[in-house]
């Protein structure tokens, strides 16, 4: 059923003003929670096992059905890697194209796209037609992943932000977990069809099953959606207000998309997604293969890959719970990202030691995927109107999925099991990643301390007019 808008920007003005009483706020935030983070947490769940199931496809004869037994593994690495590369290209003009559209309509077939995309995987018969179907994937997931940080803007503060998109983004965890599970599952199957091809249709087949979910059940904006009766579209439309203000119905500011292409902090905040996502896209793909170099099995191999997600998907949500409460997410993002670090670090100094060596992935899983957490939500706020986050998000994500482009290329199978380069890459990006974190959060904390000298502390729940100047406006006050 098409909604249509109820509030014009003086409508939703003047229902800002009206008192609301927390327990009221409280029952909404969990009436919202019930439905958005179900939903948006599954659709992310399944996108991420779509994206990461060639790590276990590997270890169950992909490259020898379809690659010609790749004995390089370069093959590999590109069917890999196109998928980051038709993400990367995507990711801005579909984050931008959303706002045009009912939100839930868009991620429903973003869904849609990506299940069908990775299920038809499983037909490939050659590097061609593996590396069609890894394009395709990209182009749908371009417009899921980005778009989610600025969805929950719309229902969600600046204070409850970390949390839920730690939520969100720790079922890129869980899914590493279940992902290893299922292979292990399918490994023992003994099925008519190869093991892969099982997989890949196992793991892709529920996303198409939870588009159809999204387009009947998942909110449309506040001012529009019939989930909300009047007094909680009252209530939503003030929370989505507080410190910032948001744009009503369907509209881009052509001011702000510069504003977003010019920030400095969009790219500084790039320069630390791309050491992340180059030890992602390399534990994503490369984890299991990591692990047989430990001396286990291919199929105790899948199921150890489960214990390091689980751990993540732990610390993610408690140092998202955490920056939350202080409102700073800067020093959370280099303690996780020096976490990682080191785990890359025992790597590469402990060579034999199969125990330290197992005890490094936790830290590297850990460390890596709490670290994007909260950078997503960082910027989910700091960037101050839709448009901008629409236009930064995007952004610094792209430039991130270019370290994903090299974390799918220095793994080589003639470097195992040491892997000494792809490990020194991983392990320089992680560091870096911290201090530019850490430079950040003094930036930020510097220019919210200029402005309490110059013009005064906000009211911190009071609205703010980012209409013109976005970020920029006298008031609004970062999230260091």
């Amino acid at each position: 059923m098409a909604e249509k808008q109820v509030y014009d920007e003086q409508e939703a003005a003047s229902l800002s003003s009206q008192s609301i009483d927390p327990e009221e706020e409280r029952r909404l935030v969990r009436k919202l929670d019930g439905r958005i983070l179900t939903i948006t947490c599954l659709l992310y769940l399944f996108a991420y096992l779509d994206r990461s199931n060639l790590g276990n496809a590997r270890l169950q004869g992909l490259p020898k059905d379809t690659l010609g037994g790749d004995p390089t593994g370069k093959r590999f690495d590109w069917v890999n890697s196109v998928f980051f590369f038709a993400y990367i290209l995507c990711q801005v003009p579909a984050s931008l194209t959303s706002k045009l559209f009912p939100p839930r309509v868009w991620l429903a077939c973003m869904a849609l796209g990506w299940g069908v995309s990775s299920t038809l995987m499983s037909t490939a018969f050659d590097f061609g037609g593996l590396m069609t179907a890894r394009v395709f994937l990209g182009v749908f997931e371009a417009g899921f992943g980005p778009v989610i940080p600025l969805y929950f803007s719309f229902f969600y503060t600046k204070q409850e932000m970390g949390a839920r998109m730690a939520y969100w983004f720790g079922f890129a965890a869980v899914a590493g977990a279940f992902g290893g599970l299922i292979a292990f599952g399918v490994q023992h199957a003994h099925a008519a069809i190869h093991d892969w091809r099982i997989l890949f249709i196992i793991e892709g087949v529920p996303a198409i099953i939870m588009a159809m979910v999204t387009i009947f059940f998942l909110p449309n904006r506040p001012e529009s959606t019939t989930f909300l009766n009047e007094r909680e579209r009252v209530i939503a439309l003030d929370r989505m207000n507080r410190a910032t203000s948001g744009d009503i119905g369907a509209k881009v500011d052509k001011r702000h998309i510069k504003m977003g292409l010019t920030d400095w902090r969009v790219y500084t905040g790039g320069a630390i997604y791309f050491g992340l996502n180059c030890a992602l896209a390399s534990i994503s793909a490369f984890l299991p293969t990591v692990i047989t170099t430990f001396g286990f099995t291919n199929a105790l191999a899948q199921l150890l890959t489960v214990p390091p997600y689980a751990v993540a998907a732990v610390l993610l949500v408690s140092f998202s719970y955490a920056s939350d409460r202080l409102q700073s997410r800067g020093i959370f993002m280099a303690i996780a990202s020096t976490i990682s670090g080191i785990g890359y670090v025992l790597l590469l100094t402990v060579p034999f030691n199969v125990h330290v060596r197992y005890l490094a992935v936790f830290f590297i899983v850990s460390g890596t995927y709490t670290t994007i957490g909260i950078t997503i939500a960082w910027f989910a706020h700091n960037l101050g109107s839709e448009t901008k986050r629409a236009t930064g998000i995007p952004l610094f994500m792209s430039i991130g999925q270019c370290g994903s482009v090299l974390g799918s290329h220095i793994f080589p199978l003639a470097e195992g099991p040491r892997y000494i380069k792809g490990f020194g890459i991983s392990c320089a990006l992680e560091f870096l990643a911290a201090v530019l974190s850490l430079v950040l959060s003094v930036s930020y904390r510097r220019e919210n301390a200029r402005r309490d000298k110059v013009y005064g502390k906000p009211n911190p729940d009071a609205r703010v007019d980012t209409s013109e100047l976005a970020d920029k406006a006298n008031d609004f006050r970062y999230v260091h």
